[in-house]
């Protein structure tokens, strides 16, 4: 068994986490009664991604479920989790993928696309084409000097290079989001936080905001319940529009 514990980004309370190899799809077990790892479960997207099923709930999945992707661990996997939120650790992937080191990756065959998807919504645009691999195009914009206009792409980058890359915020947002019950476990060894003009700790990457919408993305794409191939193309993505199209895959399973 593997276990890791912290503090919720939004919740701010302890939580924990235990990973058990079972028999079966990777789920989740929580409050005594399993969620899976599917699109179809998520209850919410509002700053992060939240699985329910009854009166089961389990938010912020999406970096830990990032860290399934890039680990290629599909099948096999019991995720207990005590607490109302997957704890933010460092804010990325990177110490996800440690614990994970010993465990076996699980592939499944990748499923071909079988037509485009387009999804908009306000400024957001979300494009998936059929392709002979999978490749990912993400951009962001933002009128912050350190930041402005960014894309990653993979191939050429290596898609394990969006890890390290830390969820991000605005300082003068933090209020606001607080009020909303959002950002109670934000701090400076979990976010990457920038203020009208700089930023008040060290970037990791020079890109790395888009590095982590690109991570954000995978984790989302993974409630599909498997790999597709695929140009995805997502400009100002959201977990709203990334679970949209999850949904639509998971139905071509």
């Amino acid at each position: 068994m593997i276990e890791l514990s912290g503090v919720g980004l939004h919740s701010g309370q302890r939580a924990t986490v235990r990973f058990h190899q079972a028999e079966g799809p990777v789920r989740f077990w929580v409050n005594g009664l399993e969620i899976p790892a599917r699109a179809s479960a998520v209850v919410d997207t509002l700053r992060c991604t939240a699985l329910g099923v009854g009166t089961a709930r389990v938010a912020t999945v999406e970096h830990l479920l990032g860290a399934l992707w890039l680990k290629e661990l599909w099948r096999g996997l019991l995720i207990e989790v005590e607490g109302p939120e997957i704890p933010i650790l460092d804010g990325s992937a990177r110490e996800w993928l440690k614990a994970l080191e010993p465990l076996p990756a699980t592939p499944l065959p990748p499923r071909p696309l079988p037509r485009p998807v387009r999804l908009q919504e306000q400024q957001g645009q979300l494009v998936a084409e059929p392709a002979l691999e999978f490749r990912l195009s993400v951009t962001i914009t933002f009128k912050h000097p350190l930041i402005g206009y960014r894309r990653f792409e993979s191939p050429p980058s290596r898609l394990m290079e969006v890890a390290e890359a830390r969820t991000f915020g605005f300082i003068q947002d933090l209020e606001a989001l607080r009020a909303q019950g959002l950002a109670h476990g934000a701090s400076l060894e979990n976010t990457l936080v920038y203020s009208q003009t700089s930023s008040l700790n060290t970037p990791r990457l020079p890109d790395e905001p888009v590095r982590h919408k690109a991570l954000d993305f995978l984790g989302d794409l993974y409630l599909a319940g498997a790999p597709f191939l695929g140009h995805f193309s997502v400009h100002r993505g959201s977990h709203r529009l990334h679970i949209e199209l999850a949904r639509v895959l998971e139905g071509l399973l």
